[in-house]
């Protein structure tokens, strides 16, 4: 045991008091307008994407912005109208292996009912035909929590997303 390296230990303490995060997890991103939204929490992904139609390029004040639609709820035809500042376009291979191009934008995100939020980067993709509108990839969650694969929805249901829940029952 004399050749344990100390400051492994403390990150080793420092993860056993890390927050845990199941497979799929509530989220806002009050930055972009959007209450709530389910999400694929997905360590295999470095960046998390967000579904996006109508991706429209422009310019405000001498800086990149983008705006897009926005469907939190495959379920329903309510769509979300958002508009960010551009961070940067990048190469993304899908999990197909198909590379694209994508904008990137940074905003805040809230894990269900708490009020704590954080930013995150967030490629802009087209995510109609996948199950969830967004994933959370782990350079959103790292070093904030762990992910329980056999947990969900461990941060809380919004009332936004129980609002949200009704309208769209039959």
């Amino acid at each position: 045991m004399d050749d344990i390296d100390p400051p492994n230990c403390k990150k080793l303490e420092r993860h056993a008091q890390t927050a845990t995060l199941g497979w799929k997890e509530w989220v806002s991103l009050p930055g972009i307008g959007v209450p709530a939204i389910r999400v694929k929490v997905d360590t295999g992904a470095r960046t998390s994407a967000l579904n996006a139609r109508d991706i429209e390029p422009f310019e405000r004040d001498g800086r990149d912005w983008v705006r897009f639609k926005l469907r939190p709820d495959r379920r329903s035809t309510h769509e979300i109208d958002c508009e960010a500042p551009v961070t940067d376009v990048r190469t993304v291979k899908d999990s197909g292996g198909h590379a694209e191009e994508r904008f990137v934008i940074e905003t805040p995100v809230r894990l269900g009912t708490s009020e704590d939020a954080w930013p995150i980067e967030i490629t802009l993709a087209n995510r109609s035909n996948m199950q969830f509108a967004m994933l959370l990839g782990r350079t959103a969650v790292r070093p904030r929590f762990a992910v329980d694969p056999a947990r969900s929805f461990v941060g809380g249901v919004p009332a936004a997303a129980n609002r949200s829940i009704r309208r769209t029952a039959p």
